[in-house]
């Protein structure tokens, strides 16, 4: 470890260049880096086996976990003053990636000696988010704090600091908006070319960049401070109602539409004093010609019917119509389309699951919601999708188990497919759930083998593998109208 802390620590050779100095700049070993009015040579020599040892701790680190306590302190004292070393990018964006991994890596030593670590961390985080140049390593330091934030928990900042964070995020959307609209007056002007497009490409791309590096810190404040952290919000409220309407970019609306599903996840009901700004355009986002935008306003509603309690019921059943169209679209299944699809399959089921009071003729939607199965892309979703039919199963919903069973080999069918692609895991809670449910099912030989004739070799493989597993315990699979379900054999 020493060698590779000595080249992390390694301190180039700088030197302040006065004008028409130019031995420096001719030299290969040396190079020249302008801050504000002044030029700096800064020779090269050495740099990049920093560059590499910095990269090299950020491994340790992150594999040998709380094993790399006794290095803790040393790397955090070299790698946070590393946060502003402007003479090399890889050197910075390694020094950001470390810092909430060695506040795990010290949780060994206790709360007391974490919460001084990030003291020590935090108030040069804060500055370098401020005045970081580059684009990449501004993302990376973002990242870094977002992270630290959920390691920590609610004890990471002070009111103090909730608040400084918040203008330093305003103020980098007011950045974003600035610079949107400067691409917008040049591509206007008429010596605007291919050339200067591409340019301006590029320029969108960081800035979709540094957009998705925004919204992940205010997942992360969300997470941690739930609807505490809305007081804060409100400031930043306007910037993401800016990113929803129509005339911006697919990436400024997709990544506005996933704060908003953030808000809704982890606030619920508290929510709600949002949506004039984004209910509406949420609805409307589910036609949308990108797949990005039709999957983030399809989680939405999900999450809206899963976590936003009553005062969003009637939004969730007026979404289902346009939930509905978006699933049953030709290409929908497409490689492009899928995976938005299978959001969308999630949130009608949120929506029936947990929030249905306004939702009229659920058995016979039922009917249809079984048709979109099987899903597989989307594991996050699976088990919500599953975990649905295996409530219906286990009420003995009769939509679902049709008149004398008639239904039962097609579902089977449908385990068997989860279980062959992977898209629910046998030892999960809702995999044990499926196994209950087929063991059942075995013990009626004839329904049973009815089922096994419809399946595919490698289905039936796939099922045979789950059925010799252990049977659930209590705690793995879910007890109450499974029991319901298990006394019903003639039902089967």
């Amino acid at each position: 470890m020493g060698p590779v802390l000595k080249a992390a620590a390694f301190k180039p050779e700088v030197t302040v260049l006065a004008d028409g100095d130019t031995d420096v700049e001719e030299d290969d070993n040396w190079e020249v880096l302008n801050v504000g009015d002044q030029a700096f040579g800064i020779k090269t020599t050495g740099l990049e086996e920093k560059a590499s040892a910095c990269s090299m701790l950020v491994c340790y680190a992150r594999e040998l976990k709380e094993g790399f306590v006794n290095y803790v302190e040393e790397t955090t004292k070299l790698m946070v003053p590393l946060l502003r070393f402007y003479f090399h990018e890889g050197v910075r964006a390694a020094a950001a990636e470390s810092l909430p991994l060695l506040l795990d890596c010290a949780k060994l030593r206790g709360d007391d000696y974490v919460r001084q670590m990030w003291q020590y961390m935090n108030k040069e985080l804060f500055k370098a988010i401020e005045i970081e140049p580059d684009h990449e390593v501004l993302g990376e330091l973002f990242s870094s704090l977002g992270k630290c934030i959920e390691t920590l928990g609610v004890t990471s900042l002070t009111t103090d600091e909730l608040k400084e964070l918040t203008t330093i995020l305003d103020g980098h959307f007011k950045k974003h908006f600035e610079r949107s609209n400067e691409r917008t007056e040049k591509r206007h002007d008429e010596d605007h070319d291919e050339e200067a497009e591409e340019e301006m490409l590029e320029e969108d791309d960081f800035d979709a960049y540094i957009l998705n590096r925004l919204s992940d810190i205010i997942h992360s404040l969300l997470v941690t401070y739930t609807e505490s952290y809305l007081v804060y919000f409100d400031t930043l409220v306007p910037h993401f109602f800016a990113l929803l309407q129509q005339t911006r970019t697919v990436s400024d609306r997709q990544w506005a539409l996933c704060v908003f599903d953030d808000v809704i996840q982890f606030t619920g009901a508290h929510s709600h004093r949002y949506s004039q700004f984004f209910l509406t355009r949420m609805a409307e986002s589910l036609a949308d010609s990108s797949a990005e935008i039709r999957q983030a306003a399809a989680y939405g509603f999900g999450v809206m019917g899963m976590n936003g309690g009553p005062v969003y019921a009637r939004a969730c059943a007026e979404a289902l119509p346009p939930l509905f169209t978006m699933i049953s679209a030709p290409d929908s299944r497409a490689v492009d389309n899928n995976t938005a699809t299978e959001n969308a399959v999630s949130a009608v089921t949120k929506i029936f699951k947990y929030n249905n009071s306004c939702v009229d003729n659920i058995d016979k939607l039922h009917q249809i919601w079984l048709s979109w199965l099987p899903i597989y892309e989307d594991t996050e979703e699976t088990p919500h999708v599953y975990g649905y039919l295996c409530d219906l199963i286990e009420s003995n919903n009769p939509v679902i188990i049709g008149q004398d069973n008639a239904n039962v080999p097609n579902v089977i069918k449908l385990f068997a497919d989860a279980f062959a692609k992977s898209s629910i895991e046998v030892n999960s809670v809702v995999g044990q759930r499926m196994i209950l449910i087929l063991k059942h099912v075995q013990t009626i030989p004839s329904i049973f083998q009815t089922c096994m004739n419809v399946l595919t070799n490698e289905e039936r493989q796939a099922l045979a593998n789950a059925l010799n597993t252990s049977t659930p315990t209590a705690t793995s699979a879910q007890p109450g109208p499974t029991n319901h379900f298990m006394n019903h054999h003639a039902n089967v």
